[in-house]
């Protein structure tokens, strides 16, 4: 038994990958994959997501086909952003507050709310270490998504990525002044950036 040409040919579009949903879209049934599963055609990354056996898994960017909802924010983006060289052991995700995701999600990330107006403001695509592309927030908003969390976040965290975000070279400091802003976080913001700077 090999894997279907048609469904070959869409895993080796996603980087040795393909989810559930988008062999059902392609026509065929998810029974299939179980199929490849048990012949060792493929293996299963994640619930919903399979890979080629031999493939690195990206899990960041099979995290993100599970949900379209996702973002990639906080220590992640600040990891996909350069400001630290630290792989977060856990990625954090920020989702819409009137949405939620499933429970095997929820085991696998730390998951932060926004209103759903909020979810898009800085948002990017930048490149995981594999060569994916994820959603994630851009360098300031990601400060301020920081500043706006740091009860739940380790200090050394946030004070380090104040201080990696001065000496980034493509920083905004208008762009970071607005999102502050509408963040509620200007204050705290001004605070660390007249102690660190």
């Amino acid at each position: 038994m090999e894997i279907n040409q048609v469904i070959m040919k869409e895993i080796q579009k996603n980087n040795n990958m393909i989810t559930t949903a988008q062999v059902v879209a392609l026509g065929f049934s998810r029974a299939l994959l179980s199929k490849y599963v048990k012949e060792g055609l493929l293996e299963r990354g994640r619930q919903g997501v399979y890979i080629l056996p031999d493939s690195v898994h990206d899990d960041m960017y099979t995290l993100m086909l599970r949900s379209e909802k996702i973002v990639f924010s906080h220590d992640t983006a600040l990891f996909l952003n350069g400001l630290s060289e630290r792989t977060p052991f856990e990625h954090s995700v920020t989702i819409p507050s009137n949405s939620v995701l499933s429970d095997t999600l929820m085991e696998e990330c730390t998951c932060y709310y926004i209103k759903p107006e909020l979810l898009t403001l800085g948002m990017v695509w930048k490149k995981t270490t594999f060569g994916n592309e994820v959603r994630c927030y851009d360098a300031e908003r990601t400060i301020c998504d920081l500043l706006r969390s740091r009860n739940r976040m380790d200090e050394e965290t946030v004070i380090s990525a104040i201080k990696n975000y001065a000496a980034y070279k493509d920083k905004d400091l208008n762009r970071l002044a607005a999102y502050a802003e509408k963040f509620r976080v200007s204050k705290i913001l001004k605070q660390y950036m007249e102690v660190l700077l």
